[in-house]
């Protein structure tokens, strides 16, 4: 078998370069992640493969018999899932060799995420990886590349201090929610999804004082899992939409492919609350909450990339740390391409 590394590469999109309604297009739930993970294992050239699906990337990493499959990889992908090619091609990222090293280190770590130095994304990366592995998509080269990237992440964590600060959406989302109502104890929320996402903001405003938490979700046993952590109550997803008056915050989590909360609904529900203003946290991909909200008095909405940049308020507090980071995990890239460079059966001295 071949294992020649000038065909290892990545393609996708991101933050980085994707907007928000452009990167809602490329979203796919769970189940279309790993439908198409199975998928591009069967594409003609291809030996090994992973997808890494999160709110705010779709990447493709694979091992090729030559580098032109990845042309082919990119031409499928859209086919496969109704895409615009020019819109891909504009948007997306298309790295090989040594470059795909750099990038799945600095991804791993957090460098590359939107909210810098979050670790969500470490655990998101594992799992996608240990899906991948299990269902026999991954070989000696990805095997070790990933391995070592999370190796490479927990280095550059304990060395460094780039995950300081409120690098997380529940604590991003408990301080804008303080800016808005002050303290925060007597406020009602409402969970829209009972996913990890929410748990963890639950949590975050549980620790503040928040008792009075609802959760609403299309599986009713997770909800209610959820909700019993916190002493909180359950909602039919079919009959929130009639109760949004009675809530301050709102976040809504779902991986639904369609618009939950309308903007005729918030509208109402302003109405009913008399001048008393709604934050909503909207961190689903694609959005949960309908664009037109934005523009209502007393309806702060804050999305994905909003989070983001308060998170990255005192991201100059740590460009330093950011520097020392990148240091050492592009050495760690570099001990991996050797690595892998003598495995391969690649000639000597071949260069790239």
């Amino acid at each position: 078998m071949s294992r020649n590394l000038d065909a290892l590469f990545v393609q996708g999109v991101s933050h980085h370069r994707t907007p928000l309604a452009v990167r809602e297009k490329f979203a796919l739930d769970q189940d279309g992640a790993k439908s198409l993970l199975l998928d591009l294992h069967n594409f003609p050239g291809m030996q090994e493969c992973m997808v890494l699906n999160t709110c705010n990337r779709l990447e493709i990493y694979g091992l090729a018999d030559t580098p032109e499959v990845a042309n082919g990889v990119s031409n499928y992908f859209c086919e496969r899932n109704q895409i615009d090619p020019g819109l891909f091609n504009r948007h997306a990222y298309k790295q090989s060799n040594m470059d795909v090293l750099k990038h799945v280190i600095e991804v791993s770590s957090g460098l590359d995420s939107q909210m810098v130095g979050e670790t969500d994304i470490f655990k998101q990366m594992k799992e996608a990886y240990d899906y991948a592995r299990n269902a026999g998509t991954t070989g000696m080269v990805l095997n070790r590349m990933f391995e070592r990237s999370f190796h490479a992440a927990k280095k550059a964590r304990s060395h460094t201090a780039i995950s300081k600060g409120q690098i997380s959406i529940g604590n991003v989302t408990v301080n804008l929610a303080e800016r808005i109502f002050g303290k925060l104890q007597g406020s009602r929320v409402l969970l829209v999804g009972s996913g990890e996402v929410a748990e963890q903001t639950a949590k975050a405003l549980y620790s503040r004082g928040v008792e009075d938490i609802t959760v609403t979700s299309r599986t009713y046993e997770n909800a209610l899992q959820v909700a019993k952590s916190f002493g909180g109550a359950v909602i039919d997803l079919a009959d929130f939409h009639k109760h949004l008056f009675h809530f301050d915050i709102i976040l809504c989590s779902t991986s639904s492919p369609d618009i939950q909360i309308q903007g005729s609904e918030i509208q109402n529900a302003l109405q009913k609350r008399r001048g008393k203003p709604m934050f909503l946290v909207d961190v689903a991909m694609p959005r949960d909450v309908a664009p037109e909200v934005e523009q209502l008095d007393n309806a702060f909405v804050y999305n994905l990339d909003d989070i983001s940049r308060m998170a990255n308020e005192n991201l100059e507090q740590r460009k330093s740390e950011i520097a020392h980071a990148r240091q050492i995990l592009a050495r760690q890239a570099w001990w991996l391409w050797l690595e892998l460079r003598r495995r391969s059966v690649l000639p000597p001295g071949h260069n790239h």
